[in-house]
């Protein structure tokens, strides 16, 4: 039987980035040239430092519908090749995963990609994310985390995929479990010597009275 402690952390909010061993790949030519394929995989436990991870169906439900979202390339602002509100990045949850597409622009970044991943050159993606709400399984060994709903910001192709544990992805931090919150004894009031010999003092002002 599984057993969760279910926590939001309530420090402040981390970039992190995350890749799959799924492929993408490129479709057409010239101006009608796609990049389809899956940017994340649901109920996929990968391994992450000295934890494991997956992402739970309905993660990217809200942040695909409201938020701003790119598609770049390398996580690298400078090579933007869509965006969702430009209408020229599609994002959908299906069985599998979070599906992109993504309509590149005519540019020479963009059909040099687009050629790297016809040779097979590039074929992975990453998306980045903040972690809006998860669940850690404590009594599991090694430690599971199950990302319930993330705030997405960008997908991405990627030369080299950010594993956590890569040089590469240094730009990661690592996400620690919530605490369990200690647990309070009873209070246990003690007397002073002083005070008792204060309160003595009175009962006998008292009775002499």
């Amino acid at each position: 039987m599984w057993g969760f402690f279910i926590g939001e952390n309530t420090m402040e909010s981390k970039n992190e980035f995350r890749s799959f061993p799924f492929e993408i790949r490129a479709e057409g030519e010239g101006k009608e040239a796609r990049i389809v394929g899956h940017a994340a995989v649901f109920n996929t436990f990968a391994d992450i430092w000295d934890f494991r991870e997956q992402v739970a169906p309905g993660a990217f439900r809200n942040s695909i519908q409201t938020d701003d979202i790119r598609a770049l390339f390398n996580h690298n602002p400078d090579h933007i090749l869509g965006r969702n509100r430009a209408g020229t990045l599609k994002l959908a949850e299906d069985e599998q995963g979070l599906a992109i597409e993504i309509t590149p622009p005519d540019t020479q970044l963009a059909r040099d990609l687009i050629v790297s991943m016809k040779r097979g050159d590039i074929s992975q993606m990453s998306f980045g994310f903040q972690v809006l709400r998860d669940e850690w399984n404590q009594k599991a060994d090694p430690i599971e985390r199950t990302l319930k709903e993330v705030k997405l910001f960008d997908v991405s192709p990627v030369t080299f995929p950010a594993y956590p544990e890569t040089d590469v992805s240094a730009r990661n931090y690592r996400p620690e479990p919530p605490q369990k919150p200690e647990q309070e004894g009873p209070q246990v009031l003690t007397e002073t010597p002083l005070g008792l010999d204060i309160k003595r003092r009175r009962l006998k002002l008292l009775e002499i009275i």
